[in-house]
């Protein structure tokens, strides 16, 4: 991976997976730059901007306009916003108007917005015409370090989150920081979940360096926003090249998710529960998990829960509003997670900031009697 600064202070880095590599870009100004690099990799002249209602008033005029001045025929699709969206019936409402459209195999579509149109666009490319190109231009912090890279795509079942869906790669990401100085405080404190992840796993400097310059980041400074990402998808991308579709190494993206993913679906995918703020509660899980079973010292948990805590994160189950928690019911989600093997449950536990680990060796009675802690408290 290279890093080059151009006029505009863009950074380049490469996911390397041979005849499906492309570039992850990251950056100022890429929005209103975007038919500039878009010509490059797109095989014909025209494309689909797929966007939500709350994109679409920020972002979708500036990309649509640089598509125009590079002589790229778009057209521009507006989806409801909210992870409601991310389901069977918005998949084919969408599908079927990319084919009212005549679109061909060689048409591209573009996903403007963050992660549930992310995925949900990429998974209409993979399965649309049996595959068309798609670019990533995520416009949150979460979708720039997490889901726009790496090619996972799909859409939410009533039994799970993303259990429908396929690995499918961009032809090109587009992260244009600026986007996050519209994005709600609440929305970049969920992506910062995300940044604090790729500390957790394999890289505790990373993780002392945020307990730094986490709160400038979060209040808008620039400079920590793009090495935060840069250094997120670097991680995300060295994975990725080494384990494309999550037979191994890339599982170690999850931590949190399995935790996470069982507390988003007991509140119903709602904005009761961000997918970041899950994550935080879920990493903070996986590391009490690590400690009350002796594979990392309290002092690692303590010291992620309190930057968390200190950050503006929620690191238990106590402010999520109307929710009937029991131990039963989210282990009833876990287990019917994608890493779910021999109907055992995978999760990401720790040994130490920075040392994570793959594991199924954690009972179920042990899981449950640390939820039930979470949950009277």
């Amino acid at each position: 991976m290279n890093a080059s600064s151009a006029t505009k202070n863009i950074e380049t880095l490469n996911v390397a997976l041979g005849e499906r590599s492309y570039d992850i870009l990251v950056g100022p100004g890429l929005i209103s730059d975007a038919g500039l690099h878009i010509a490059n990799v797109i095989p014909q002249p025209r494309v689909v901007v797929v966007t939500d209602e709350n994109v679409a008033p920020h972002y979708l005029g500036p990309i649509m306009a640089s598509l125009k001045n590079a002589n790229i025929d778009a057209t521009a699709i507006t989806l409801p916003a909210g992870e409601e969206s991310k389901s069977f019936a918005m998949l084919e409402e969408l599908s079927e108007s990319l084919l009212e459209l005549k679109i061909e195999r060689t048409t591209t579509l573009i996903a403007l917005g963050g992660g549930v149109i992310g995925d949900l666009v990429g998974f209409a490319a993979a399965v649309t015409l049996r595959g068309i190109p798609f670019i990533q231009v995520p416009t949150t912090l979460l979708s720039q370090v997490d889901s726009s890279v790496g090619g996972k795509t799909g859409i939410n079942s009533r039994l799970g989150k993303n259990l429908v869906g396929a690995f499918y790669q961009p032809l090109l990401v587009l992260a244009d920081i600026e986007t996050l100085d519209t994005l709600p405080r609440r929305e970049v404190l969920a992506g910062y979940a995300e940044v604090v992840k790729y500390g957790l796993i394999s890289d505790a400097g990373f993780f002392d360096w945020l307990v730094d310059n986490g709160a400038s980041l979060i209040d808008g400074d620039a400079g920590a926003r793009i090495h935060a990402i840069i250094t997120s998808c670097k991680a995300k991308a060295k994975i990725v090249a080494e384990d494309e579709l999550e037979l191994g190494v890339r599982a170690l993206l999850n931590l949190g998710h399995t935790f996470g993913h069982a507390l988003e679906a007991e509140t119903g995918y709602s904005d009761k529960l961000l997918h970041g703020e899950s994550v935080a509660i879920g990493s903070i899980m996986a590391f009490d998990a690590s400690q009350r079973t002796g594979l990392c010292r309290v002092e690692d948990f303590e010291k992620v829960r309190s930057h968390f805590e200190s950050i503006g994160l929620p690191v238990g189950l106590a402010h999520i509003k109307g929710s009937d928690w029991t131990a039963s019911r989210l282990l009833e989600h876990m287990s019917r997670d994608k890493k779910v093997k021999d109907g055992k449950i995978t999760f990401v536990l720790v040994r130490a900031i920075g040392d994570a680990f793959v594991t199924s060796d954690i009972s179920n009675d042990a899981v449950a009697g640390m939820l039930e802690d979470y949950i009277a408290n």
